[in-house]
């Protein structure tokens, strides 16, 4: 069964809100379900938005000099607790993306009542799961006692913003990136204790966002550069991660995006989706978008979509429809690159 719409991961390397949602409803007048706002500004560096605030909390002194505005991933501040400091007792700032959000929401309803987005498209915002912050800018003996706290400051953020906005409207994706490296050891070995672990976060940042409000999950390697921190190897983990975050939250998820490596034409790699737990509720999307299409092989692409319905074909949920995306954001790509990216979803998407 071909592709039949597109799904945004967030980012867009473009000038500003109206510039993004201008673009893509240009380029793909079709099958657009959810729109982002681009990621622009000062949150296109995705948790380097938050490095000034952790870095202004006096609760929390640095261990090293940093300095944000670099955007260095292997330069990142570490902070630790103060002395004295009691992380029970210590308070988040407003961490910022819900006013930058219904900023954008404003745009999105003017370009709705001028006729550019279709009534019915979402209003799509995502946040960084908890987790991505903490262990990026804490030092690893205090992540897990400031964990809960940052959790419930997102959390709050989220409320904000949803309080604002018509839950019809809008649809809400948690940028899964970190987690991925943990759990294939890029740090080093971990116990078997830590999937459980990760998985529940997950489940509790699904379980965030009302039942009426779509809920998404980017299942992401990472992008600098457009390199992963490691290429999988195969859907194994993703399948695993989403059926485990499916089994434990209290909803369902309502949307997923997969990465897969624009070079990726095994058999092998697709091959996990047949243990796919995930029922039709649940909207699946797969990275086949290629960053650099004059570097993959042609044929690539049709031969993914021909591996992905054979396997779903032989999941229990059996053959569904489903969409396309980039491996992650297009915040790293070049803004000379974004009309032939935003391009290639619509061919691909008529191709198919």
């Amino acid at each position: 069964m071909p592709a039949n719409h597109v799904h945004f991961n967030g980012s867009v390397n473009l000038a500003d809100t109206e510039s993004v949602m201008r673009e893509i409803t240009a380029r793909v007048p079709s099958g657009l379900e959810r729109i982002p706002d681009g990621e622009t500004g000062d949150r296109a560096g995705w948790i380097f938005y938050q490095a000034h605030r952790f870095l202004q909390l006096p609760w929390l002194v640095p261990v090293q000099p940093f300095d944000p505005a670099e955007g260095d991933y292997e330069h990142m501040p570490q902070l630790r607790l103060a002395d004295g400091a009691d992380p029970a007792t210590v308070t988040w700032p407003d961490l910022g993306y819900a006013d930058a959000y219904l900023k954008s929401y404003d745009t999105f309803t003017a370009l709705r009542k001028e006729g550019v987005i279709a009534d019915g498209v979402r209003f799509q915002v995502e946040y960084p799961t908890p987790l991505a912050s903490i262990s990026a800018y804490v030092v690893p003996e205090h992540q897990q006692v400031l964990l809960p706290a940052y959790e419930q400051a997102m959390f709050a953020d989220l409320h904000r913003l949803l309080a604002a906005i018509p839950r019809h409207e809008v649809a809400v994706q948690w940028d899964v990136a970190v987690e991925f490296s943990i759990l294939e050891e890029f740090y080093g070995p971990i116990g078997p204790e830590v999937f459980d672990a990760i998985t529940g976060n997950l489940a509790r940042c699904v379980d965030a966002v009302p039942a009426e409000v779509p809920v998404g999950l980017h299942l992401c390697y990472g992008d600098w550069g457009h390199q992963h921190f490691k290429q999988p190897e195969s859907l194994a983990l993703q399948v695993r991660v989403l059926n485990a975050v499916t089994a434990a939250a209290g909803r369902t998820v309502s949307f997923v995006s997969f990465t897969v490596p624009q070079d990726q034409r095994a058999e092998s790699y697709f091959a996990p989706l047949t243990g796919l737990a995930t029922g039709p509720d649940t909207e699946l999307n797969f990275g086949i978008v290629p960053y650099h299409p004059g570097d993959q092989a042609a044929g690539t692409t049709d031969d993914q979509a021909r591996l992905i319905d054979a396997a779903l074909a032989d999941s229990p949920g059996g053959t569904r429809e489903w969409g396309i995306c980039t491996e992650c954001g297009m915040g790293r790509a070049s803004r000379e690159e974004m009309p032939v990216l935003l391009d290639l979803h619509r061919q691909i998407l008529v191709g198919g």
